[in-house]
């Protein structure tokens, strides 16, 4: 596989959520969910390559699934990661470009 497949199947999406959005506008973070064996070199070149931003630092964490109850039988979701991303002073992901 090369390196420019591998950039897509790093970023998966975003991750929404409260913490998420307030990460944005105060701190100028973003948190994607991001492919399990990915590494922060690998998210970061992701991040420059496909929303043409500069990327100051990446943080990560891996989730791990919750146990629940499917009708009568216990199972348990799937463990995920998630990447929080800073971006360089007075950039966005909505402009891609200096504020």
């Amino acid at each position: 596989m090369n390196n420019q497949e591998r950039i897509y199947q790093v970023l998966i999406g975003p991750h929404v959520s409260e913490k998420a959005a307030l990460l944005s506008e105060k701190e100028g973070q973003y948190v994607f969910k991001v492919s399990t064996d990915a590494t922060k070199r690998e998210i970061k070149q992701a991040i420059k390559a496909l929303l043409e931003v500069d990327v100051v630092s990446v943080r990560t964490v891996n989730v791990k699934g919750k146990v629940k109850n499917f009708a009568k039988r216990q199972g348990k979701r799937s463990d995920w990661k998630k990447a929080y991303v800073r971006l360089a002073e007075g950039q966005s992901l909505d402009s891609g470009v200096e504020a």
